[in-house]
């Protein structure tokens, strides 16, 4: 995964990451999460912004898809966003004082089994499914979505504004 040409002013995310799998490499952690503060910085997101990324495997993310979901396959990102603002909406919470609560986006759980075979099938890197698939789920928690052609136009255009100015282009 490339290293961000063009860093926006720099923010800095709380970012918890977790590994079910057992798999991901330290320094592709390191990558999803230079993307990650990148696309918050894209967003122009608050210092005190806080989410997850769990990486787990097929099994794993099929069970979370069957609960929340209702469909028993398994998926390559799921997202659960704690905010439910409209895009580009901050909700104020407790902004007075001088010790204000973070912004806590949420949580996103990629399938890394899936992310592999769906680099395979569109004949591009492991590093770009991943990336694409974290700021996927990333633009899902702050309120973006593909449930109308409007949407979807939005999302996936800022989607690729994002990958492309960071310099993970397809």
């Amino acid at each position: 995964m490339l290293k961000s040409k063009n860093k926006k002013e720099a923010i800095e995310m709380d970012i918890t990451f977790m590994d079910e799998t057992r798999k991901v490499s330290t320094e592709k952690i390191n990558e999803i999460e230079d993307l990650l503060q990148f696309a918050a910085s894209y967003l122009k997101l608050p210092d005190d912004t806080e989410m997850s990324v769990t990486f787990m495997d097929n099994i794993a993310i099929q069970e979370i898809n069957r609960i929340y979901r209702g469909k028993d396959t398994p998926t390559d990102v799921i997202s659960f966003a704690l905010e439910e603002e409209g895009e580009g909406e901050v909700p104020v919470v407790f902004e007075e004082g001088d010790n204000p609560l973070p912004r806590v986006l949420g949580d996103i759980m990629i399938s890394t089994e899936r992310a592999a075979e769906q680099a395979h099938e569109y004949g591009h890197s492991y590093d770009r499914e991943l990336g694409f698939l974290a700021v996927h789920g990333f633009l899902h928690i702050n309120g973006y979505d593909h449930m109308t052609p409007e949407d979807e136009k939005v999302m996936f255009g800022l989607q690729k504004e994002i990958l492309d100015a960071y310099g993970l282009k397809r």
